[in-house]
Parts: structure tokens; C-alpha cells; sequence
């Protein structure tokens, strides 16, 4: 659990941030409405996606618990209702009352939501993640992230580190000159990545990587390292590289804010006040899964590279020179953001 004090929060939807005090405390008296709310959710992946058991679905027991019944979810699937990449769009106009998934990794319909998906060679950790973006007031990035869902017509519920996002491949990689030329899956912040380190990305569907591996088209992938056996990528790959582009990378759940505000005072409240638990609790969950992953990959004949301490700061410095500056380009709220971040690590050490 967090080292951080729990704090139960709510929305102030006209300012896009969390309030907190006597506002939670008064729509918590209200208590319980009579009337139920059922919604239905499809994030951007399946069910075999370890997103799906170790995020999505135990934030929506959470709720549900939460709000003793009154809110009840039915998740789809993605392809049920709309295809996974159109899944945040679906929300934002109201075609589904939610989603979960990564808020511009693929679509880039929101660019600010790369600073809760986790900068490159960012965060090591939930703790660290959780500190940047909400735990400590020195810094409050989730406060940009909230403003920028609210102005798409959504609010940001839910949020899990799904680990590191490390690199699977066909050859090793132990230092970042490693990577050069090499033809990788990689969209959005991972493409950014890949090309500041001297590689080729290449856009594929998830259900295309593995076929593209073994056929050649792709020599490695960039993936959720707790996830890899839930897509047999062991059986295609040799090398994991740790700690990856993204030490922590996350994943986000939003819930459509016309949906949203159409709950009572207490509903919302109930919501906000299990988004730190939630997060630890499934943050937990998916590292839980990081050590099966590679273990089955060790067992497949594998072989898992930790890179040095040297290396990881080398790469570090270049991601903060070539990377970062890239991300904040894209938006107001990237400036603002990748300077609250860049200021983090100072804080932190990693950076001078």
C-alpha cells in the first residue's frame, strides 16, 4: 500500500481537479440513491488482456461495492460494441459510458494522457507514479490530466501500473546502442522512444505482433512485461530487456462526463474515494504478474537482461533530451507536465 496518507477525493467538474474536505464529507451524508445506474464499459482490449482481471475488473467491483449497488457495470469486450481503437472515442461521445485503456498510446486523441501513462524513463514505481501525479502537492500532474479528459467530455476514474513496459526481442539489448536500426512494434510514446534511440517503429495491430515476429517483419516488440505469456510471445522471442523505455507504465480508466455528472453528489464521492485503493491494489496485482511472465519466459529457454545501472541512467538522458521535449511539443498540458515531471527526478536524484 501507499506510503502516502489516503484521502478520499471528488470532482469539481467546473475546474477539472479533485476536491477535497467538507464537500466529500456533505454529499457523503446524503447517502445512497434509490435509483439504479447501469453502464456499459468496453476498454481497448479483451479479456485475455491481463488489463482486463488485474485493472479493470477489480476497479469495477470496487465501485459497484462502493456505491452499495447503486452503479452496476457490464464490460464488453473491445470488438463487441466498437473496435479497441475507437473504444476511447466511443466513451467520449457517449456511445459507451466508459473506458479503459491508454488515452493516446494508439489513437493520439488525447496527448496529455501520455503523462499519466508514464513518461519515458519516468517513474520505477506505483509510489513514485503516484507521488508525481496526485500524492504530493509539489507537484499534482493529475490535476492536467483531469482538466484535459473533462474538456473531452470525460473524467478520469481509475488508474493501474501495469509495470514495466520493457522490450521483447530477437536479439539483446544491454545497452541503448543496441536498439539502433532495429525494426520494432512501437505506437505513440513507445514509437517517440523507439526513434530517439536509432530503431524503426513500426505501427501493428496487438493481434498482429506475434505473427509479425516470427515471420520477421518485426524483430522484438515493446509490451507490458506482465502480459507477455497472456500473449505467447515467449515463444517467439528470446530476450526481455529490463528496466524497458517505461519503468511504470499505466493504464486509465474514464467514465463519460456527461454520464458522470449525471450521478448524485455521493455516488461521484463514493467513485473518487477508491481511486488511490484501487490503484494499489491492481498496481499489485499486474507486478504480481511481472515475475510469472518472466519466469515463464526463462522456462521457454529465454533469457531476461538487466541492464546496469550505468546503462539505465544513459538512457535516461537521452529520453529526457530527445524524448521528452517531443511529448511536450503536443500540447499546453505536455509543457506544463513534462516540466512538473523533469522537476520530479531532480527531486529524486536521477537527474541533476
Amino acid at each position: 500500500m501507499s506510503k502516502f496518507s489516503s484521502i478520499f477525493r471528488t470532482t469539481v467538474v467546473s475546474a477539472g481537479a479533485f476536491a477535497l474536505g467538507s464537500s466529500i464529507a456533505l454529499a457523503q451524508a446524503d447517502g445512497p440513491p434509490s435509483e439504479i445506474t447501469n453502464w456499459i464499459f468496453q476498454p481497448a482490449f479483451d479479456s485475455t488482456d491481463a488489463g482486463w482481471d488485474n485493472g479493470l475488473m477489480p476497479w469495477v467491483k470496487a465501485v459497484e461495492e462502493a456505491t452499495e449497488g447503486t452503479v452496476k457495470i457490464r464490460v464488453e469486450p473491445a470488438g463487441a460494441l466498437t473496435s479497441g481503437s475507437e473504444a476511447f472515442s466511443a466513451a467520449v461521445a457517449g456511445q459507451t459510458d466508459g473506458y479503459a485503456g491508454w488515452a493516446t498510446v494508439y489513437g493520439g486523441e488525447m496527448p496529455e494522457g501520455m503523462l499519466a501513462f508514464g513518461m519515458a524513463m519516468g517513474a520505477t514505481s506505483p509510489e513514485e507514479a503516484w507521488e508525481a501525479m496526485w500524492g504530493s502537492p509539489d507537484y499534482k500532474i493529475g490535476d492536467i490530466v483531469q482538466e484535459a479528459a473533462h474538456a473531452r467530455n470525460l473524467h478520469w476514474a481509475g488508474w493501474s501500473d501495469q509495470g514495466p513496459n520493457a522490450m521483447f526481442t530477437k536479439f539483446p539489448i544491454n545497452k541503448l546502442e543496441d536498439l539502433a536500426g532495429k525494426k520494432m512494434r512501437a505506437g505513440g510514446p513507445q514509437a517517440i522512444f523507439h526513434a530517439a534511440m536509432g530503431g524503426s517503429p513500426v505501427s501493428m495491430n496487438a493481434g498482429d505482433i506475434y505473427t509479425g515476429i516470427k515471420l520477421g517483419t518485426i524483430e522484438g516488440t515493446y509490451w507490458d512485461t506482465g502480459g507477455i505469456d497472456d500473449m505467447s510471445y515467449e515463444e517467439v522471442i528470446q530476450y526481455a530487456s529490463l528496466p524497458g523505455w517505461n519503468p511504470a507504465q499505466h493504464q486509465e480508466i474514464f467514465i463519460n462526463l456527461d454520464k458522470w455528472n449525471a450521478l448524485t453528489d455521493w455516488q461521484r464521492a463514493q467513485i473518487d474515494g477508491i481511486f488511490e485503493s484501487t490503484y494499489f491494489e491492481t498496481s499489485k496485482m499486474h507486478l504480481d504478474g511481472v515475475d510469472h511472465a518472466l519466469q515463464v519466459l526463462k522456462d521457454s529457454g529465454g533469457e531476461v537482461i538487466t541492464m546496469t545501472d550505468e546503462e539505465t541512467a544513459r538512457m535516461r538522458e537521452k529520453s529526457i533530451s530527445d524524448v521528452w521535449p517531443k511529448v511536450a511539443e503536443l500540447s499546453a498540458g505536455n509543457a506544463k507536465g513534462v516540466e512538473i515531471w523533469t522537476q520530479f527526478l531532480k527531486d529524486k536524484g536521477y537527474i541533476d
